[in-house]
C-alpha cells in the first residue's frame, strides 16, 4: 500500500481566527484572537435557534403541488408495491457506504421534528439544524453548551468509548444529534469523526496553538475537511462532476440562499432521499462475518458490541479487495426499509408507514411539493415519459410525485449510478449553495485549501477520514 502525507502536516492543520472574525489558515500567532465556543456551536436542544429563514424550510420552485390519491400513493409504498425492491441483490458501481456519509450530511443540514402529515404550511415548519454544513451534529453545542459530549480533562476533545461512540448507564449514546445512532453504520461514522477531530487537535497542539483555541481551530478544520469531501469527493458521484464544477463557477440558479440559506422542501423531502434506494438488502461488516439486514440485524439505539463497522468493506481502499457496492437507484427500497421496526418509526397509526417508502411519498404531499415533470419542465429539462416511470400498472394516471421521478430519473438518464437533470441540479444547487454562503466555509474563506491529513493514495477520500492512514 503506497502512504501518502503532505509535508509539514502540524502548519497544514493550523486554522487560525484573525481579529476581524475571518479564520484563515496558517496566518501568524501575533493577529490570533478567541472566539466564545458558543456562538458557532448551536445544540439541538437550545432555543437559540435560528428564528429567521435560515432555521426553516422554504421552496426552491413556485410550482402548484401535485394533487394525488393517498390510497394509491399508500400503494406505490407498501410492502409488496412499486417500491418494494423485497430482496434484490443488484450491485451498482457506487460504493456501499456513499449513502451513509449522505445521511450523515443530512442530519447536519436538516432535522423536521413535524407529524408526519399535513404540514404543507412551510412558515410554521421549523428546522431544527442551522443549514450550514458545520458537524452541528457532531459538536452540540460545543464544550461549554454540550460538556457531556467532551473530554472532562481536556475539552478540547470529543470524548470515545473503546470504539463506540459515548454512552450512558442505559446505553442511550451521548451524541449532538441522537439520529447518528439509528444504526451502527452511523454510529461507527461518528466515531471516526470523532477520531478525526482529535487527531486535528493534537496536530494543532504539536503545532503550538493556545489550549483556549484548541476546540475552535480543531472544529474549524475538521469543517473544512468534512465540506471539501462534499465537493470533491461525495457531489461528483451523485450529480456528476460537470454539474459540480458549473455550480462553483457560475453558482446556484434556482437555490437563492440570501440573505439567510434555508433548506428547499424539494431538497429535503424529496431528491435528497436518493440514499433510501442505494441500500442493500444486506451487509458484511467484518472480512468473513455474516451478511445481515440493516434492520433489525444493525439497528442502533445501543452499545454496537461486536458490530463494528470494518470500513474497507464499503469505501474502496487501495491494497484491499473491493468494497460492497451500493443498490443502483431505481425507485425501489430494499424489504429491510419496507417493513422497519416499531423502535425506527415508533407507533404508527397506519401500518403502511413502517415503509420508508409510504413515508417519503406521504411527506412529499404534506409538504405540498410539485410533481417531478412539472420541475423539469422548469429547468428546461424534457420530461420523463410515461413508460420511464411505471406506475401505469398501479392505475396512477396523474404526474408522479418528486420523489419517485428523481429516483426514476436517475434509473432512465444513469443506470442508477447518479442522480439525473431534476434530482442532480436540487441536490447540487443546495449543497453547493450551502457551503459557498456560508461566510466561514473553506470555500469563502480560502477556496484553494486542500486538506491536510494523510491520505492512502492520489486525492484526499473519505477513505482517508474513516480508515487513517
Amino acid at each position: 500500500m503506497t502512504i501518502e502525507s503532505p509535508a509539514s502536516p502540524a502548519n497544514e492543520l493550523a486554522v487560525r481566527l484573525s481579529p476581524n472574525g475571518v479564520r484563515t489558515p496558517g496566518e501568524s500567532s501575533d493577529r490570533l484572537t478567541a472566539m466564545p465556543v458558543r456562538d458557532h456551536c448551536l445544540a439541538p436542544e437550545r432555543v437559540e435557534a435560528p428564528l429567521g429563514e435560515g432555521g426553516r424550510y422554504g421552496r426552491m420552485f413556485d410550482l402548484p403541488a401535485l394533487e394525488v390519491d393517498e390510497a394509491l400513493l399508500h400503494q406505490i409504498g407498501a410492502a409488496g408495491g412499486f417500491s418494494d425492491a423485497g430482496d434484490w441483490h443488484g450491485d451498482a458501481r457506487v460504493e456501499a457506504g456513499w449513502p451513509f456519509f449522505g445521511q450523515y450530511v443530512a442530519h447536519d443540514l436538516t432535522a423536521d421534528r413535524s407529524p408526519l402529515r399535513a404540514h404543507a404550511e412551510l412558515a410554521a415548519l421549523r428546522n431544527m439544524r442551522s443549514p450550514r454544513a458545520n458537524l452541528e451534529s457532531l459538536y452540540g453545542g460545543g464544550p461549554v453548551g454540550s460538556p457531556y459530549l467532551y473530554r472532562r480533562d481536556d475539552p478540547a476533545k470529543l470524548l470515545e468509548d473503546d470504539g463506540d461512540v459515548p454512552r450512558n448507564q442505559e446505553g442511550i449514546a451521548l451524541l449532538g444529534d441522537p439520529r447518528n445512532d439509528t444504526h451502527v453504520f452511523m454510529s461507527q461514522m461518528q466515531l471516526a469523526f470523532i477520531r478525526a477531530h482529535n487527531s486535528l487537535v493534537d496536530g494543532l497542539r504539536a503545532d503550538g496553538v493556545a489550549e483556549g483555541e484548541l476546540f475552535a481551530e480543531g472544529r474549524r478544520a475538521l469543517s473544512w475537511h468534512y465540506q471539501w469531501l462534499i465537493i470533491n469527493d461525495f457531489l461528483p458521484g451523485v450529480v456528476g462532476r460537470e454539474v459540480v464544477d458549473e455550480l462553483l463557477d457560475d453558482g446556484p440558479r434556482y437555490y437563492q440562499p440570501e440573505p439567510e440559506p434555508f433548506i428547499p422542501v424539494e431538497f429535503a423531502d424529496a431528491a435528497y432521499r436518493y440514499g433510501h434506494s442505494q441500500i442493500r438488502q444486506l451487509y458484511q461488516l467484518q472480512p468473513g462475518g455474516p451478511a445481515r439486514p440493516l434492520f433489525p440485524d444493525l439497528i442502533g439505539f445501543g452499545p454496537v458490541g461486536e458490530r463494528r463497522v470494518d470500513w474497507s468493506l464499503l469505501f474502496d481502499v487501495p491494497g484491499r479487495p473491493p468494497a460492497q457496492r451500493a443498490k443502483p437507484i431505481d425507485g425501489r427500497l430494499p424489504h429491510t426499509l419496507i417493513e422497519l421496526p416499531t423502535a425506527i418509526t415508533g407507533e404508527v397509526e397506519v401500518p403502511v408507514y413502517h415503509s420508508l417508502a409510504a413515508r417519503g411519498l406521504e411527506r412529499g404531499e404534506g409538504t405540498g411539493l410539485p410533481s417531478g415533470e412539472s420541475v423539469a419542465r422548469a429547468l428546461g429539462a424534457e420530461p420523463l415519459p410515461r413508460e420511464g416511470i411505471g406506475l401505469d400498472r398501479y392505475g396512477w394516471v396523474g404526474e408522479t410525485p418528486l420523489w419517485l421521478y428523481v429516483l426514476r430519473e436517475s434509473a432512465v438518464q444513469h443506470g442508477g449510478e447518479q442522480l439525473g437533470a431534476v434530482g442532480g441540479r436540487i441536490v447540487g444547487e443546495v449543497l453547493v449553495g450551502i457551503i459557498s454562503s456560508d461566510p466561514e466555509s473553506y470555500l469563502t474563506v480560502d477556496p484553494t485549501w486542500t486538506p491536510a491529513l494523510p491520505r492512502h493514495a492520489g486525492r484526499f477520500r473519505i477513505r482517508d477520514l474513516l480508515i487513517p492512514a
